[in-house]
């Protein structure tokens, strides 16, 4: 077994990490021996507390145990899964619940966000190796494959939601942003046709594919509907009469909303909204908001599949149409 000092954890995690990867592998398998303590302190030259705290690191774990007559023995296999999601939202926690409870009992999920922080996901990704037995990612980028991930073992991780970059042999299950978001938008163009105007609100902080705002141009050009991309909320002047409204944030959903209320206008009737991704309120705000998502709860329950199978999958969610009384 190889283990790596370096200067970015400490020597007690990295003989940790080491043994815990050897038992990962097979290499050490449930009822072998480590080595003593003091075996271990002349193979990997450290010192026997520093050999004395990572074994008591395996046993918090629950990998190894130890006995007088026995001594170190692995006593547990490492299930231990990352799910790195980008931020909290309610359809990301259907994905977890859905993801937790298609895994068997014995595995432990650890749900960490980024938070689109690029620092903040390679480090979680860098002090996570060795730690994991399988690594659940949402990628940084749609159209760049972080160059910290490529540390992770390709067999152990699998891609989620983002994915207009080259996956190559990777595992993935993401979501179209562009085509498939035409083709939902095309779908429902005969009722699409009784608005005179789409407007998609797209504030530029999101981190949203860029690109949706290039498919929802072209739908609007090749059916010739009259059409408003917002991105700033100085381009913001209120509910327009005959209008359809597209927006990804609940908070420019509700902005719609409440000035349709002051304005008199009728959701679904005088004006359109739909949502992009689906959430449980949706159905109960003034009697149901249309939304374009994929399924949030299938995505859990296919990435939970995928962790226990570890077989290659390599596929694309369909984006659907939830038609309800707003449209």
């Amino acid at each position: 077994m190889k283990v790596s000092f370096t200067h970015s954890k400490s020597k007690i995690k990295a003989l940790a990490d080491a043994f815990c990867e050897a038992i990962m592998n097979n290499e050490l398998q449930l009822g072998d021996n480590l080595p003593s303590i003091n075996e271990a302190s002349l193979i990997y030259n450290v010192s026997r507390d520093t050999v004395f705290k990572a074994y008591n690191e395996l046993k918090r774990r629950g990998l190894i145990d130890s006995n007088p007559m026995k001594g170190y023995f692995v006593i547990g296999k490492v299930n231990h899964v990352l799910l790195l999601l980008d931020t909290y939202s309610p359809f990301k926690q259907i994905l977890y619940n859905q993801f937790v409870s298609f895994l068997p009992e014995n595995y432990k999920v650890d749900l960490i966000f980024h938070q689109y922080n690029s620092r903040l996901f390679d480090t979680i990704v860098k002090e996570s190796i060795g730690r994991y037995s399988m690594y659940v990612v949402m990628n940084f980028s749609n159209t760049e494959f972080s160059e910290s991930l490529k540390e992770i073992p390709r067999e152990r991780l699998l891609l989620l939601d983002f994915g207009k970059f080259e996956k190559l042999n990777y595992s993935y299950f993401c979501q179209d942003f562009d085509d498939a978001f035409y083709e939902c938008l095309s779908t429902a163009k005969q009722l699409l046709n009784k608005y005179t105007k789409l407007c998609f609100v797209f504030p530029e902080k999101l981190s949203h594919p860029v690109s949706s705002i290039d498919s929802f141009v072209r739908f609007c050009v090749d059916e010739q509907f009259s059409f408003e991309v917002i991105r700033r909320n100085s381009d913001w002047k209120g509910v327009e009469n005959g209008t359809l409204y597209l927006c990804i944030q609940t908070e420019d959903m509700v902005k719609i909303i409440k000035d349709a209320d002051v304005a008199n206008f009728r959701i679904g009737l005088d004006i359109g909204l739909i949502a992009y991704n689906e959430n449980p309120i949706l159905e109960v705000i003034k009697n149901g908001i249309t939304s374009i998502s994929i399924d949030f709860g299938l995505l859990g329950e296919k990435a939970a599949k995928f962790v226990v199978s570890k077989e290659l999958i390599q596929e694309y969610l369909p984006t659907k149409f939830i038609f309800r009384n707003s449209l």
